[in-house]
């Protein structure tokens, strides 16, 4: 029997690419440990860890977390993993991490999500919540009955901050400005597996077919196995 190396996998996409739910097949059909830096982060915040403590200063001020606490944070939590199978999400960030992590391991493949920064922009200013439930409506796909108006409780629908036109736009340029570094990196190592489209679940077959070349399925084994 043929042993098939750990992959080493990093997902890539602007905020509104469908990192979120891509990311979520990947793990549920190839079995990866999915490790999220914004995960990561709120759960050291949460926490009150050292690292957590020095983050949420930076991000009180209004500041990037520095390279170096990103790093040793995610580092931190690879060596753990060192048996499984894993998919990076929203690490690395920008050039100096990607070199850090190399000096690390060998990263096999990066996934790039290449969704138009015009139909992200629409995807996000369609967004509108109600703040008391969580329930979020999408202006195009799961309207509510009444415009601006939340289904059960009649109560007024908000926008929030990060999904208003001007804002949306500014995070898109700043994804673009630190990350066009990044990806370029990568397609000169020959590891960039770029991924274009206005929908995910037509961009997900795809995915899906190039990482069967990688992993067995694993959502087709018995669903007692709990593995």
């Amino acid at each position: 029997m043929v042993v098939r190396p750990l992959l080493r996998a990093v997902i890539m996409g602007p905020p509104g690419s469908g990192k979120g739910t891509i990311s979520a097949r990947i793990i549920k059909h190839f079995g990866v440990k999915h490790l999220s830096s914004g995960d990561l982060l709120r759960d050291n915040m949460q926490k009150k860890t050292e690292v957590g403590i020095l983050a949420k200063s930076y991000i009180d001020q209004g500041q990037l977390i520095p390279d170096h606490i990103m790093t040793q944070l995610m580092l931190n939590e690879i060596k753990g993993l060192d048996q499984y199978n894993w998919l990076l999400d929203g690490f690395p960030r920008t050039l100096a991490q990607a070199e850090a992590l190399d000096k690390e391991c060998h990263i096999d493949t990066v996934i790039d999500l290449d969704v138009p920064f015009e139909t992200i922009k629409c995807r996000l200013t369609a967004r509108w919540i109600h703040p008391a439930s969580g329930r979020v409506y999408n202006l195009e796909f799961s309207p509510p009955k009444v415009q601006g108006i939340d289904d059960i409780t009649g109560e007024p629908l908000v926008q929030r901050d990060d999904d208003k036109p001007e804002t949306v736009s500014k995070r898109l340029q700043a994804y673009d400005a630190q990350t066009k570094p990044v990806l370029e990196y990568y397609r000169k190592k020959g590891l960039l597996k770029s991924f274009s489209g206005t929908e995910t679940n037509k961009i997900w077959p795809h995915i899906y077919a190039f990482l069967q070349t990688k992993l067995p399925d694993v959502s087709q084994k018995d669903a007692t196995n709990p593995r």
